[in-house]
């Protein structure tokens, strides 16, 4: 089987059908923090704002410019992102990073629904796009953290 016939495959309909039905792509109004963060090799970009109340995560709104893996990574993110707490952000964050380095275990619930980007754990020019959703939150998060200290 040839590279661009597995690429093709990579794209199912469930990671399509997730990137276009993505959650939370309006900005949000008062963000307590706005990470913008790129992937360097594909040039994927995304831009959080989160709002973090009682130590979860209470707004969250995303402006994504990415591939479709980027995309879809985004849309799981996107809904269920509410209400979690930075623990649960990395863990998700961490085990998407291990499932698509080292075919590790699916990220937890609520962020299982990443399994369906297991596919791409072979074209690692993708794996910055598809993390960027998780990191720019969790970098969001700590921001928001540290002016909350402020």
């Amino acid at each position: 089987m040839s590279g661009e016939t597995d690429l093709i495959k990579l794209y199912s309909g469930q990671i399509l059908s997730l990137a276009t039905e993505m959650p939370h792509t309006d900005r949000v109004a008062a963000p307590d923090a706005t990470v913008k963060k790129r992937a360097p090799l594909c040039g994927s970009t995304i831009t959080v704002d989160l709002v973090v109340e009682n130590g979860v995560v209470a707004e969250f709104g995303q402006d994504v410019k990415a591939c479709a893996l980027g995309q879809a990574a985004a849309s799981v993110v996107g809904q269920n992102i509410i209400g979690r707490s930075r623990d649960e952000i990395a863990a998700a964050r961490d085990a998407l990073k291990l499932m698509l380095k080292e075919g590790g275990p699916t990220p937890p619930a609520p962020f299982d629904g990443l399994e369906v980007l297991r596919p791409a754990r072979d074209y690692k020019n993708r794996h910055a796009s598809i993390l960027l959703a998780l990191d720019a939150s969790l970098e969001a998060f700590d921001q928001a953290a540290q002016s909350d200290c402020a």
